[in-house]
């Protein structure tokens, strides 16, 4: 297990991708699009940066509810089909949230399209979600063709949902909440994740999941 992803979005700010590099951080994960409309603005000149720094780059669809295929149409116009790519699947502060149906049918699509499945990124969220449907084993749902990243701020090991026999990254803290270390030199306080693997099998994992 190594310490060594972020996840950021227009909230956070740059000073120095070599700081960051140099404090461990192999990879990072951005924030891209939300719904059918929101294209974060800080997202092309970040992945620029992340890039060209060596790093490992990734990027994530918040969810909401609405047209499934939409969205993830809206997001790959975005993104393109050779990055590394996530579902974020939790509440929205900001209307009505996606359903479990609706990421099904996200991950769905983006494996036709695309060829392999996303992550998904969940906490509770999904745990409820999958709850109140019933849901216990993968054959249930196509979720569970998803790599998993958990976002738990526990002290132990994140508990997993049952569709899934590991988590792969770990989100432990949003540079508040959680254990430390918050903070990464040449970021300040972000969303901080662990990977359920050694560094070069984090370059395989990257590798595989991309295009």
């Amino acid at each position: 297990m190594i310490n060594s992803i972020i996840d950021i979005s227009h909230y956070n700010v740059f000073q120095s991708m070599t700081d960051a590099k140099q404090a461990g951080i192999l990879g990072i994960l951005h924030k891209a699009t939300q719904g059918t409309g929101y294209f974060d603005p800080t997202f092309l000149n970040h992945r620029d940066q992340i890039l060209a720094s060596g790093l490992l780059f990734g990027a994530y669809h918040f969810g909401i509810a609405g047209d499934p295929e939409a969205q993830a149409d809206f997001f790959l116009s975005k993104v393109g089909k050779d990055t590394l790519i996530v579902l974020d699947f939790e509440g929205n502060p900001q209307g009505q949230d996606m359903s479990l149906l609706e990421a099904e049918q996200f991950v769905h699509y983006i494996n036709q399209v695309t060829g392999r499945y996303s992550g998904l990124y969940s906490g509770h969220a999904i745990k409820e979600a999958l709850a109140n449907a019933g849901i216990t084993q993968p054959q249930q749902t196509e979720l569970s063709n998803c790599w998993l990243w958990i976002s738990q701020y526990t002290t132990g090991q994140p508990l997993v949902p049952k569709i899934w026999s590991e988590w792969t990254l770990w989100q432990y803290t949003d540079g508040a909440a959680g254990n430390p270390p918050y903070d990464v030199n040449g970021i300040g306080r972000c969303d901080r994740d662990y990977f359920n693997g050694t560094e070069q099998e984090l370059t395989d994992f990257w590798a595989r999941n991309s295009g």
